[in-house]
């Protein structure tokens, strides 16, 4: 148990988690953008530098912000793919170096990508380029950190279960989506004493 910060609380994916860490006791610091820009590094920096000084630095945090574009590379409008990089990757990467700065031993970073950023992505070609950047960017960030005994890990969803998602996507699509609330036990699991041997890995998610 601990304390956990989960970015994107707001989200459905992110109340999941957030449910997850109270039911087994960890108390949780709930991060949404109405609280805080993630695409803001110096805002980021200074909310991080807030809960040192009250002394409430998270042994967990768990960064679930994102958001789907549609799009291929050759149709691309700028303004979408500078969208689609911000939410998707450079939150993850400012929330990556001020948790870098941050976290003591024993602590751990979870980043959720997508299958997107390893297989697929067609007709979503920056939200793909954006998520593959957070699986890379986590790789390099456990070997970093891990002379400090600090882990970091990704999970990669497919198709979640969620309100939106059944009322945009086709029965089909969504045969194999993952309820939320499964793919925050594996993110729990991530942040927990029993996964200390377990850092560097991009988890899939996808369902069965």
């Amino acid at each position: 148990m601990g304390l956990a910060l989960v970015c994107g609380a707001a989200g459905v994916l992110g109340a999941a988690v957030v449910q997850a860490f109270e039911e087994r006791g960890d108390e949780v610091v709930a991060l949404d953008r109405a609280r805080l820009d993630l695409t803001d590094p110096d805002a980021v920096e200074r909310f991080w530098d807030e809960l040192a000084r009250n002394g409430e630095i998270p042994r967990w945090v768990v960064n679930t912000v994102g958001g789907y574009r549609a799009g291929g590379v050759a149709d691309a409008v700028p303004d979408d793919v500078r969208a689609a990089f911000g939410l998707n990757l450079e939150s993850a990467w400012w929330t990556s170096r001020s948790a870098a700065r941050h976290l003591v031993d024993g602590s751990a970073l979870v980043h959720v990508a997508s299958k997107a950023g390893v297989s697929g992505g067609a007709g979503a070609a920056a939200y793909a380029v954006a998520k593959a950047g957070v699986i890379r960017l986590t790789e390099v960030l456990a070997a970093e950190l891990a002379p400090r005994r600090i882990r970091v890990n990704a999970v990669l969803p497919s198709v979640i279960d969620t309100p939106q998602n059944r009322a945009a996507l086709s029965e089909e699509a969504l045969v194999h989506a993952v309820a939320p609330a499964a793919i925050a036990s594996v993110i729990a699991f991530l942040c927990s004493d029993a996964a200390s041997a377990v850092t560097g890995t991009a988890i899939p998610v996808y369902g069965t």
